[in-house]
């Protein structure tokens, strides 16, 4: 299967494991490297994601819009409402801004290659219900042998800042390559 743009890669785990972190980190490597990245984020608490409802654009989505959108010096915001969007439209659409790589936040059961964030023996049941796990994040250290026993992948822990590294230059690699061969 040829590599091809923008390269997709999930940040999984239960709430609260760490993934905005990981996130964020990740962007700030690529961005410093010239890599422009896109995100998207599974609001998986439950009910609608929050907006700022003093705004016009959310005025607009009161009053029965579908969608409103603001620009103004290069910033784009969109609300939209009564749109539900699988993941896989969701990715078309982020594409439109022609990122290298796009991480997904959530979205556990997708097959996208993903890193798996672990915070404790509660959260091992994630090892045998996802899928495409290409690295693992532990914050228990006492768990790093287990998982090396159940998985053929890197496990490390979650303050290992050198592994974040080498998992987003691996990243900026792959986006290397594609662009070599196109």
């Amino acid at each position: 299967m040829a590599l091809v743009k923008p390269i997709i890669y999930q940040i999984v785990g239960y709430q609260n494991s760490g993934k905005t972190t990981i996130i964020l980190k990740m962007i700030e490597i690529l961005k410093k490297e010239g890599i422009k990245s896109a995100t998207i984020k599974h609001h998986g608490h439950g009910g609608r994601p929050e907006v700022l409802s003093e705004k016009d654009s959310a005025k607009h989505i009161k009053a029965g819009a579908v969608a409103s959108l603001v620009e103004g010096e290069g910033r784009l915001c969109l609300q939209a409402d009564g749109t539900v969007l699988p993941l896989e439209e969701q990715i078309r659409f982020v594409d439109y801004f022609r990122p290298d790589i796009i991480l997904i936040e959530g979205h556990k059961m997708k097959a996208y290659p993903k890193l798996l964030i672990l915070r404790n023996e509660n959260d091992l049941s994630l090892i045998s219900d996802v899928c495409n796990i290409k690295t693992v994040f532990v914050w228990h250290k006492d768990l790093i042998n287990s998982i090396r026993e159940k998985l053929e992948v890197p496990v490390f822990h979650i303050m290992d800042e050198m592994a974040l590294m080498k998992i987003s230059k691996d990243l900026i690699k792959l986006v290397h390559n594609i662009d070599e061969k196109n």
